[in-house]
């Protein structure tokens, strides 16, 4: 089958609509924010899955998800892209996708991902601040998130346009210095959707329950905006995260990979 490009929202949206739990990242960018720096691929002739390039950031991203049933018609998918992806961009693939491109490709990083969806919304609701004051942040803030970032989560990715849609919250300590953030690397009331990213804690603050606070409050506002898809991507094998987020109401819906491919 041969490879096409799909330009409508609404068709993109109601393939996406059928498994929203695994799609939350791409239902989020087909947002108007978003929506001008995509292009999405599909084999003619069919149903199967779609793949992402997002063409944001220091590289492109490549998105690639499907259930595993689905998992040759996304390796198929991605052998017809080969001539038209990135020299080098970082992909988020499910299954054992990324072994098709091992023969034009070098992996020069690669991660074990989960993505998790907020299955209990009451949980993330009664849990404590433990003292913290979350507080949404806006685009005034951007020199404060960033030297956190430097601090605490350096080399993340961090779009500072999604400042601006005020889903960021941060705690400050007693001297005033922000301390901890939550923030979303997509978000779309239209389509009930936000991907909770950048939470960072500063070192010296850590297992206190800011991070905790700060996710915990920003579902509570996504909510209050209609969002009833929240979810969240983080590393398979770090348990304290996962624990936390599980806390808060967050279930595992898929494991992917992420890795950087550059052209050989």
């Amino acid at each position: 089958m041969s490879l096409i490009t799909l330009h409508d929202k609404a068709v993109l949206a109601a393939r996406f609509e059928r498994d929203p739990a695994l799609h939350m990242m791409e239902l989020g960018d087909l947002d108007d924010l978003l929506w001008p720096h995509t292009t999405w691929y599909a084999l003619a002739g069919g149903e199967g899955p779609v793949a992402l390039v997002y063409g944001v950031g220091e590289i492109p991203t490549v998105l690639g998800f499907a259930r595993p049933r689905q998992a040759g018609a996304l390796e198929e998918l991605l052998r017809a892209m080969l001539p038209v992806l990135p020299r080098r961009f970082t992909a988020h693939l499910t299954g054992g996708a990324g072994g098709v491109l091992s023969a034009a490709y070098t992996v020069e990083h690669r991660d074990a991902l989960v993505r998790m969806a907020l299955t209990d919304p009451d949980a993330a609701s009664a849990h404590p601040h433990g003292g913290w004051l979350p507080r949404t942040l806006d685009s005034d803030d951007l020199a404060e998130v960033l030297a956190l970032f430097a601090a605490a989560y350096p080399g993340n990715w961090f779009d500072e346009r999604m400042l601006a849609t005020g889903r960021y919250t941060g705690v400050r300590d007693a001297e005033g210095v922000l301390t901890a953030v939550a923030g979303v690397h997509v978000y779309s009331p239209a389509h009930r959707v936000a991907v909770v990213g950048n939470v960072a804690t500063l070192p010296s603050a850590r297992g206190r329950g800011a991070a905790g606070a700060c996710v915990a409050q920003l579902c509570r506002l996504l909510r209050e905006d209609g969002v009833d898809r929240i979810g969240l991507n983080v590393h398979a094998h770090h348990a304290t995260a996962r624990g936390l987020y599980e806390r808060l109401g967050f279930t595992v819906s898929e494991a992917f990979e992420e890795a950087v491919f550059s052209a050989r």
